[in-house]
């Protein structure tokens, strides 16, 4: 199996922590060159060293906030001025508050639709060209099993994460013809903070200890536990690679079996 991906450039947006950086760790162990994508620098710093150089890789970083469209787009084109090349695309972006989403302001809709499927439109576009003209792309969506089933609570999300996944797929209909696939990862329950903010919120809304909703939540995961991030990194790192070339357009479940969807 090939998976090889030395002398490819990486741009992993969402990657000082959680499934982000696992992501970037995972591809820059295939020899990827990676560009982290976040909006605290000393972080981004501290995530650059955790990536492995052992093949001569170059790492590095880009700092952009995704809350704000124009910054990224600025960060992004100064970026792509000096390193033109980007083979892997791996949008990522924090979810937005949970709630029902009857409660939901028309506001939180339309940040949340810029933060999620406006940023990635934008770095679709800015690095499509590039993937063409190697003949080598790979856009890898990392959104939520709630594309498949919705969650209750993350109405805001569930809408949002649809969307994208509706674009993606529409993509790479567009670009297969040029050697670039697009994949969504959709995790489930995962060790991260992302995780832990959910267990906060169903703690407080339902008079329970998180230990509590945690368990509760296990037991309805036919391998009864969360998964790690270095899993979820490890179905990215795939698609990523050589190996996956006639992977497109899927969404990849990665729950521990949690969605009853086919």
């Amino acid at each position: 199996m090939n998976l090889d991906l030395t002398g490819k450039t990486a741009l992993v947006c969402g990657s000082t922590q959680g499934i982000g950086l696992a992501a970037a760790v995972e591809i820059a162990l295939l020899g990827a060159n990676v560009t982290l994508v976040a909006r605290n620098e000393e972080k981004l710093r501290e995530a650059v060293e955790d990536l492995d150089t052992s093949l001569g890789q170059l790492h590095r970083y880009v700092v952009a906030d995704f809350a704000d469209h124009e910054a990224v787009k600025s960060a992004i084109e100064n970026y792509l001025r000096l390193c033109p090349e980007v083979h892997i695309l791996v949008n990522n972006t924090g979810g937005p508050s949970g709630g029902p989403i009857i409660e939901a302001e028309p506001e939180q809709f339309l940040k949340t639709f810029q933060m999620h499927l406006i940023n990635n439109q934008f770095l679709a576009q800015a690095v499509v060209p590039s993937m063409k003209k190697e003949g080598f792309g790979r856009i890898i969506n990392i959104i939520s099993t709630s594309v498949k089933q919705p969650i209750i609570g993350l109405g805001v999300s569930n809408t949002i994460r649809g969307a994208v996944a509706s674009w993606a797929k529409t993509l790479s209909l567009e670009l297969g013809q040029y050697g670039i696939t697009v994949n969504n990862v959709l995790p489930g329950y995962t060790e991260t903070a992302r995780l832990d903010a959910v267990l906060e919120m169903r703690s407080k809304n339902q008079g329970k200890t998180k230990e509590q909703v945690a368990e509760e939540l296990k037991a309805g995961i036919p391998i009864r536990r969360f998964s790690e991030a270095k899993e979820v990194a490890a179905a990215v790192a795939f698609l990523a690679s050589q190996a996956a070339g006639s992977i497109s357009g899927v969404s990849l479940a990665v729950d521990g079996g949690r969605t009853e969807s086919l």
